[in-house]
């Protein structure tokens, strides 16, 4: 299928700020969620998935974040295909729906003291519903903001759809921190009259939704999407996306480092914390720190790509993540202490940062405009449901399988390193210009 034509004088917004935060504010309450289900995943465990010993039900609450992080690929080709036939703004409100009804359903779940086996099905549902439409919401506002993105800043414009959800992750340790600090205790589960106070941050996100939902129905469509003079069929979505495979995976390897680094930073930080013995809110500190940097290195990667271009910015990253992390982590574990943590996760928000600003603008110029939303989608959907968010349980699961080697998680990230290396590459070696080869319809990566 040939790429819809756009007219030389497409609509304009007219305010590129106010549709970057309006964009943005659904990925906010996609990863304070995530977060959330993470942080407190001890929590969740004992309150949804009794085991006989307190890892196994770490790894039955990791497993569920998992398993709904699978949906991902699924609500990629459903949702971006959607998206790409009816238009950016509706799929973006539709998500936002979809992951608001996922996030209240967990909220409210009663526990397995309360409904028994229920309990955990809930969540599992609760979890499959947020991983279905996470699929689709960093691609629809990575692409969203692209397209509104003006000339020679596609990398910087990208950048904040991962700088929304820094922010996210700040506010969420926010809360918990505040929660620590002033409510007596030793466990989240300890309730508040009558409520867990693990409870209490997602019942913060329940409330924070009409606001989210004022700002999404507000957003404008695109001028690129508003100017093409064809929107493909369904059918025709699905056709491009399998015509183009090839690039879709190398889309997947080049966003795996991504995925891994962000997990491992920020949702397996406080666990990591626990591994090594270190101060619950020390740990959590560090964790508001790491939300800071990675919201400051992503627009800064963002726009180094736009100057110097993607392929660099890429390749030296994935090599000192390849280099660097197992050493790093090395030397925290044979002596852990606070600061140690804080360089070694300082290093790591670095290499995060300035890859992921990198990373997004790479990923909406290698697929094809038409299907940009599906392709996008699926690409880092692959990336995140299989590498990222297994991140939590690879790296509990490393650590046991080591015998206690506390730097073993870094086995991961080194290996998400080596296929952004390879995919890399691939995908620009011809010099970075364009490529043919994996597809045919996409356009050409000036200048990259």
């Amino acid at each position: 299928m040939a790429e819809p034509a756009e007219s030389a004088n497409p609509p304009e917004l007219k305010s590129r700020i106010g549709a970057i935060l309006r964009a943005t504010s659904g990925n906010f309450l996609e990863q304070f969620d995530f977060f959330l289900f993470a942080f407190y995943a001890p929590a969740i465990a004992k309150a949804f998935f009794p085991a006989a010993d307190e890892t196994a039900a770490l790894l039955n609450a990791y497993g569920v974040f998992w398993l709904g992080a699978l949906m991902r690929p699924v609500g990629a080709i459903v949702l971006g295909a959607y998206i790409d036939r009816i238009g950016r703004r509706q799929g973006l409100i539709v998500t936002l729906a979809l992951m608001a009804l996922g996030t209240v359903v967990i909220a409210f779940c009663p526990s397995y003291d309360a409904i028994g086996v229920a309990a955990p099905a809930i969540v599992l549902i609760g979890r499959l519903i947020q991983g279905f439409s996470a699929g689709v919401e960093l691609g629809g506002v990575s692409v969203y903001l692209s397209e509104i993105a003006t000339p020679g800043n596609r990398g910087f414009y990208t950048s904040f759809q991962s700088s929304s959800q820094q922010v996210a992750i700040f506010v969420a340790a926010i809360i918990g921190f505040i929660l620590s600090e002033a409510m007596p205790g030793d466990t989240f589960l300890d309730s508040i009259g009558g409520i867990a106070k693990w409870r209490i941050p997602f019942f913060v996100g329940c409330i924070i939704i009409p606001v989210i939902f004022v700002l999404r129905r507000s957003l404008e469509e695109t001028p690129a999407f508003l100017a093409m003079k064809k929107h493909p069929t369904a059918r025709e979505v699905f056709a491009s996306a399998i015509a183009n495979w090839r690039i879709v995976i190398l889309g997947m390897m080049i966003a795996v480092l991504t995925t891994t680094t962000f997990y491992f930073i920020t949702v397996y930080a406080p666990g990591f914390g626990k591994q090594l013995n270190l101060s619950p809110t020390g740990t959590l500190l560090i964790t508001l720190l790491v939300a800071v940097t990675n919201f400051i290195w992503n627009p800064v990667g963002g726009a180094l790509s736009d100057r110097i271009g993607r392929k660099p910015v890429l390749l030296t990253i994935s090599a000192l993540s390849l280099l660097t992390t197992y050493p790093a982590l090395s030397w925290l574990a044979a002596e852990p202490s606070l600061g140690k943590l804080l360089a070694v996760q300082m290093m790591l928000s670095f290499y995060f940062g300035v890859y992921s600003g990198t990373m997004l603008g790479c990923l909406v110029e290698i697929v094809p405009a038409h299907v940009r939303t599906t392709c996008f989608s699926i690409a880092f959907a692959l990336a995140a449901g299989i590498f990222g968010t297994s991140t939590p349980a690879v790296a509990t699961k490393l650590i046991s399988m080591t015998n206690g080697d506390r730097a073993s998680p870094a086995y991961w990230l080194v290996f998400g390193a080596a296929l952004s290396i390879i995919a890399t590459l691939i995908v620009y070696r011809g010099g970075g210009k364009t490529v043919p080869a994996y597809d045919t319809a996409a356009e050409p990566v000036a200048g990259h």
